[in-house]
């Protein structure tokens, strides 16, 4: 998906109120909805019994989707209460029709023009969530009050309860993004029609939290027209569901493809149990893991529905490169290999992963240790003869690149798309803004995601998942840009469950099934 900055938006937007006759009340409508359906999902996931929404708006379009949103709570049962930073007689246009169908629904509307107004106040410690509707796309320079107040007060609350921003957090530039200091911090970002480019500032991280998209009728051919060229995509539901077609009434297990795990080491077990689990919830149809004896009593536990075969040890309790010799023709019996969690980096596992590498005919994932061990060999992962998916972190990427992970991280899609042209591979550069890049493919990011997924076990799950869609024939690009989406998803929704702190990886795991049946249902 692409983005658009402010007068792109506006332009795409005369385009579907003009030339598709789609009146404005109606657009305001659509996003009040799209805002409304996010928070209804949100407090789903928090699961407070009495919820209590407040909205902070302002005068603006910003403040009528806001005004949408509190009609559309309200009408599902949801307590609704409006903060206005201003006087509502001064409201004009599509936002003043919408302010006066959420007082007919019956929703509080309570003025607060001065800035004393929006010091903290004991009315706000019952909200559930606060909904940040005071500046939209159109804002430029530094808010003025009360609005600036309004800010501060949203994020005073935000540091105990989720705040949801419509649009884009008020005080960020659509187009230029961090400029000033005065910027709501959002838990997430439900934002108009595409993500916008002040998204990509690399401050901007800090401001967003999750992006959601909300389509309301902008003429997809449109948009790359407007729009022009870009240097990075974002990855979106729409271009994750369409990997997804319906399953077939009559199919087995066979039709969901076959996947090979080889990892797991007797200091590191863990790491390939939880691959394994996530691979099961990808939906491949049959995982084998191939690890250690010390291993295997552990593995074996975590799950029923794996398949467990063993394979010699070297002294360190890794996988002996001896291994390799009766594998080798056995792969030929599976979809798809994932490579590398808890392998460990002995000097027997340089040896296995680089004969695995070169004698490699399906798809692969290479994660973790099989990563590390490679450190200064990038060349060597353009010998495989199937597609490769990379799955580093910045430092790993930094030590297979003999660069400073200060250069990785200086330009992350630079760096992943330098790593997918050295290695002929798919390179899913983790971290906050995971990038996916691919050698003559304009790299995708993903805006999902939050803090409380910086945990051992992580990426340990999203290469198990990301491998599952390789077994059941998802191209490697699509596979990687689905799997890094729906995992973000997964971790939001255990972050809004557990608490950021709190969660593990293994309760990114367990949502899984929620964050996909989020995006197709049952």
């Amino acid at each position: 998906m692409l983005f658009a900055d402010r007068e792109q938006m506006r332009e795409l937007d005369r385009i579907t109120i003009t030339d598709l006759g789609i009146p404005g009340m109606v657009l305001m409508e659509r996003a009040g909805r799209g805002v409304g359906d996010q928070l209804l999902r949100l407090l789903n996931y928090l699961d407070e019994p009495r919820p209590v929404v407040l909205f902070a708006a302002g005068k603006g379009n910003n403040g009528g989707d806001a005004f949408c949103a509190a009609r559309y709570l309200a009408r599902a049962g949801v307590e609704a209460v409006v903060w206005l930073a201003g006087k509502a007689a001064e409201i004009r246009g599509d936002a003043r029709k919408h302010l006066e169908m959420m007082l007919d629904a019956g929703v509080r509307l309570e003025e607060r023009t001065d800035p004393v107004h929006w010091r903290v106040d004991p009315d706000a410690d019952h909200a559930t969530v606060v909904v940040d509707g005071l500046l939209g796309t159109g804002f430029t320079g530094d808010p003025r009050e009360p609005v600036r107040s309004a800010i501060a007060l949203v994020n005073e609350l935000g540091r105990d309860r989720p705040v949801v921003a419509i649009d884009l957090p008020s005080g960020l530039d659509a187009t230029e993004g961090v400029t000033q200091e005065h910027i709501v911090r959002a838990d997430l970002t439900v934002t108009m029609g595409l993500p916008k480019k002040g998204f990509l500032h690399p401050e901007a991280l800090e401001y967003i939290g999750s992006v959601e998209v909300v389509d309301i009728g902008v003429p997809p051919e449109s948009v790359p027209r407007v729009c022009g060229e870009t240097t990075v995509e974002m990855i979106s539901a729409t271009e994750v569901r369409r990997l997804f077609p319906p399953r077939k009434k009559v199919s087995h297990k066979g039709d969901y493809g076959k996947l090979l795990i080889i990892g797991g080491s007797r200091k590191y077990s863990g790491a390939v149990t939880m691959a394994a689990r996530a691979a099961i919830r990808s939906g491949a149809g049959l995982v084998t893991l191939l690890v250690s004896p010390g291993v295997a009593p552990f593995v074996r536990a975590a799950g029923p529905e794996i398949m467990v075969e063993t394979a010699p040890e070297d002294e360190s309790g890794a996988l002996s490169p001896e291994l390799w010799g009766t594998w080798r023709d056995r792969l030929a019996d599976f979809d798809a290999l994932l490579l590398g969690p808890g392998l460990g980096r002995g000097e027997g596992v340089h040896s296995l992963v680089r004969n695995i590498i070169r004698d490699l005919r399906i798809p692969a994932v290479v994660d973790a240790d099989a990563i590390s061990v490679m450190a200064g060999q990038p060349h060597w992962f353009d010998r495989a003869q199937a597609p490769v998916v990379m799955t580093p972190h910045p430092g790993e990427l930094a030590r297979l690149l003999s660069e400073d992970i200060e250069a990785i991280q200086a330009d992350r899609p630079g760096a992943a798309v330098r790593a997918a042209e050295l290695t002929d591979a798919t390179v899913v550069l983790k971290g906050a803004g995971t990038i996916v890049a691919r050698s003559g493919r304009t790299p995708f990011i993903n805006l999902g995601g939050n803090p409380g997924m910086a945990t051992g076990g992580s990426g340990d799950v999203l290469a198990g998942l990301l491998a599952g869609f390789l077994a059941q024939g998802k191209p490697a690009f699509e596979a990687a840009c689905a799997a890094v989406f729906l995992h973000s998803k997964a971790g939001d929704i255990a972050a809004w469950k557990y608490s950021q702190a709190a969660m593990t990886a293994m309760d990114i795991c367990e949502q899984l099934p929620a964050s996909f049946k989020s995006y197709w249902g049952p």
